[in-house]
């Protein structure tokens, strides 16, 4: 059975709000309120105050935070810890893990598959990168924590995120965070926590009820000669931040109990049938195919022929399929440069253009010139430069009426855009180098996707 879990991420864009204490105290907390509920932190920051507080000495760790984003299930990578909470080590790898992250979802479908149970807390950098954002949408319930004016003020760039994208506001709490309760002022706001409390809901933001007292007690867990951190929950009884998170934490874990549905179980149910949809769309787009290459009617590559190379498409979807590369790259060949038909097969004229044409995407477009049917074939670069353009008069015979063979490039027209006889669709041809090994990853989401851009493209300079 897929186990998901509920995710809680600490963020805030401004340093030294708490960010990382409240996030390792508070998963100590909930597994000391449900012993029975799997509980398990992860940092997406440099730093490795996680570790510190977890690792079991002798432990000896295998597989990381960086392994998670590369894939690894995050299952397999959670350590057992100190105080029965479960780790995902840090790692040094983060910095080029940013640079190489493409999509603010990435996590989100890590964590849908991960088979992580229970409550998952994630630790955060002091800023709103790729890295940050992919824990923010993968989250059920995101906590900001404010100690000031400008922390608050910060708050504003995660909130904009959220509206940005459509997401539920609902998911962001700010809690007041190392409030220093001898601060006292005049007026309607007797204390920080309230001031900071009533700035927050003026902005629409939602607060949790409690707060952190700023405490020397909890500051001296962090900073020791032994060099060690240690948790709240059992060096610093007797003091208000002790209670002030046993608060939070009986808040969170009544948050997680009232949760049938968390993120992650929806994202999975969501990837599967995206899943489905794309298997369904590919289906769709094999089944158009034409099963032979139209140029030389052969219903399987030839072993000479070098594979079904290219794959065209017309730009009105009325037709589709793969063509030879040999015959392909001859046809293209004579009427791009005027070359002899029937070239040898090693020929250097064919050989060079059998290898450059795949660097190539190609449009063939029947058109008229004063009256005249012609046709106009097109080299592009693969990121859309034009090349090079012929046109050539468009005949459905060559030859005299004693001597005459039927025109190549009409009848590839007329296989592929024939409406009526010796009539064209308005539409062109696009021909796109393909796998010869593979040729129908062309028709992948991913893949076909950018083809259909090449093609808007190309459609938009004809």
């Amino acid at each position: 059975m897929q186990r998901y879990p509920y995710v809680i991420t600490i963020s805030s864009e401004k340093g030294g709000v708490g960010k990382t204490t409240l996030a390792t105290n508070l998963a100590i907390y909930l597994k000391a309120h449900a012993e029975d509920l799997p509980v398990t932190i992860f940092s997406l920051d440099n730093h490795f105050t996680i570790d510190k507080m977890f690792s079991i000495k002798g432990q000896k760790p295998s597989g990381d935070i960086a392994d998670l984003l590369r894939g690894t299930p995050g299952a397999d990578l959670v350590h057992t810890g100190q105080y029965g909470v479960g780790y995902i080590p840090s790692s040094l790898a983060l910095d080029e893990l940013r640079e190489t992250t493409r999509g603010s979802m990435v996590l989100a479908r890590l964590l849908a598959l991960s088979g992580i149970p229970g409550i998952l807390i994630i630790d955060t950098r002091p800023e709103l990168n790729i890295l940050t954002q992919n824990a923010l949408y993968a989250s059920d319930r995101v906590i900001i924590p404010v100690k000031d004016m400008p922390s608050l003020e910060n708050c504003r760039n995660i909130f904009d995120l959220f509206d940005r994208r459509g997401l539920d506001r609902k998911n962001l709490t700010i809690i007041p965070c190392l409030v220093d309760a001898r601060i006292k002022y005049q007026g309607p706001f007797k204390d920080h926590k309230s001031l900071l409390r009533a700035f927050a809901v003026n902005r629409g933001y939602r607060c949790l009820d409690g707060y952190i007292s700023k405490s020397p007690k909890v500051e001296s867990l962090n900073t020791n000669p032994e060099g060690k951190i240690y948790p709240i929950l059992t060096h610093a009884r007797g003091t208000d931040v002790y209670s002030q998170y046993a608060r939070l934490s009986r808040t969170i874990l009544e948050e997680y109990r009232d949760t049938e549905q968390p993120r992650a179980m929806l994202y999975h149910s969501w990837l599967l049938s995206e899943e489905e949809r794309k298997r369904e769309s590919f289906e769709a787009r094999q089944s158009r195919l034409k099963r032979n290459c139209i140029l030389c009617d052969g219903k399987a590559p030839r072993e000479s022929s070098g594979g079904f190379s290219f794959y065209y498409e017309a730009s009105d979807g009325g037709a589709c399929g793969f063509l030879e590369d040999r015959c392909c790259s001859g046809f293209l060949l004579e009427y791009l440069y005027d070359a002899r038909k029937k070239l040898d097969d090693d020929d250097p004229l064919l050989l060079m253009f059998r290898e450059t044409s795949h660097e190539s995407v190609f449009a063939i477009r029947p058109a008229t010139d004063n009256g005249e049917a012609v046709v106009e074939v097109h080299r592009f670069t693969l990121d859309g430069n034009r090349v090079m353009k012929k046109v050539h008069p468009l005949r459905e015979y060559d030859g005299n009426s004693f001597s005459r063979t039927r025109n190549g490039m009409y009848a590839f027209l007329s296989e592929t855009l024939g409406e009526l006889p010796g009539r064209m669709r308005d539409a062109f041809l696009l021909i796109h180098p393909a796998n010869p090994q593979k040729p129908e990853t062309i028709l992948f989401e991913e893949n076909y996707k950018r083809l259909i851009r090449t093609m808007q493209h190309v459609a938009h300079l004809l």
